[in-house]
């Protein structure tokens, strides 16, 4: 018989949010994935992209501290995101050490249809949840982000 077919208990794992957080959020990642498969985007890019709408001229350092992305990781990415035509950057007159990010047509063209994509994915993951759960998991997963700040 394959293990599959089997019934395992989880023991202690049973009692452990950080366990469920972590299989929450690998299930929410995959769905993520195949809810923008053939969009190019990607969760951080995504993140990015929302952040730099929300802030126009934002320095990519500040983008990237708010979203928890190492400095040489978001250089790439930025490069990435500067070649596809979705943000640009600009030299500031006030601070010419850091570069100020825009967003460009395209890139509020693509943040849209992402945006478009990912509301049905979560609207088909939250399904089973109302208006309050939702509201009530997003100010428990927020105060669990607090504690990283």
């Amino acid at each position: 018989m394959s293990v599959q077919n089997e019934h395992v208990e989880l023991g202690v794992l049973t009692e452990l949010v950080g366990y469920h957080l972590r299989r929450a959020s690998s299930t929410f990642a995959g769905d993520f994935a195949r809810a923008l498969e053939g969009t190019g985007m990607r969760q951080v890019p995504f993140g990015i992209l929302s952040v730099v709408d929300a802030n126009p001229g934002i320095n990519q350092g500040a983008a990237g501290r708010v979203l928890g992305i190492q400095r040489a990781n978001m250089v790439a990415i930025i490069n990435e995101l500067v070649d596809r035509g979705w943000i640009e950057r600009k030299v500031p007159a006030g601070d010419r050490r850091a570069f100020a990010l825009a967003m460009t047509p395209a890139g509020k063209a693509q943040l849209a249809q992402s945006l478009a994509r990912i509301r049905e994915h979560e609207e088909q993951m939250l399904s089973g949840f109302d208006a309050d759960d939702r509201a009530q998991l997003l100010s428990l997963l927020a105060r669990i982000e607090a504690k990283e700040r």
